[in-house]
């Protein structure tokens, strides 16, 4: 059976992939269940021009894909370095309760990835942010979440096969 370290050491070479390709920074993510690997993807930003192609993101897309569902509940995640916030983000929402990671925020940083402002920008409410939020149209979007809200919870876990 595979070890921690084995799993890290694969997210790690899938950094250092990305320094021979240049596809994406150099990050690296391997999300593993029951011992056995779901999925390993590298950082793609560059290639794919996509600025949420982070390994962790694109891990955490094939993993769900290779299971059926958004739910990756009993998953342990290995990135090469602490995750951002994007992915920090996704990791809650794809319900994964362990991370291992390499490289810290501060490792990051003197990198040249650094995120803190990121961070420090969620910390305020949305009208202080430097991006400009308005709202507006709001009593026709909330018609989606009241018809979403009306749905039978049966009904719900179909939106996965684009049934609805």
């Amino acid at each position: 059976m595979e070890n921690h370290e084995t799993f890290m050491h694969r997210a790690i070479a899938l950094a250092e992939q990305n320094l021979k390709t240049l596809n994406g920074g150099p990050f690296g993510c391997v999300i593993v269940r029951d011992g056995k690997i779901l999925s390993a993807k590298g950082n793609s930003v560059t290639s794919d021009c996509d600025p949420t192609a982070h390994a962790e993101i694109n891990a955490i897309r094939a993993a769900a894909k290779k299971i059926g569902k958004p739910d990756l509940s009993g998953c342990i995640l290995y990135t090469s370095a602490e995750p951002c916030p994007m992915c920090l983000s996704a990791i809650y929402w794809a319900n994964i309760t362990h991370v291992y990671y390499g490289n810290t925020k501060r490792d990051a940083e003197w990198a040249g990835f650094g995120d803190e402002f990121i961070s420090d920008e969620l910390k305020n409410k949305i009208e202080d942010q430097s991006i400009r939020f308005e709202r507006i149209c709001a009593s026709d979007a909330i018609k989606a979440f009241e018809k979403w809200v009306a749905l039978p919870s049966g009904e719900k876990g179909r939106v996965k096969d684009g049934s609805l």
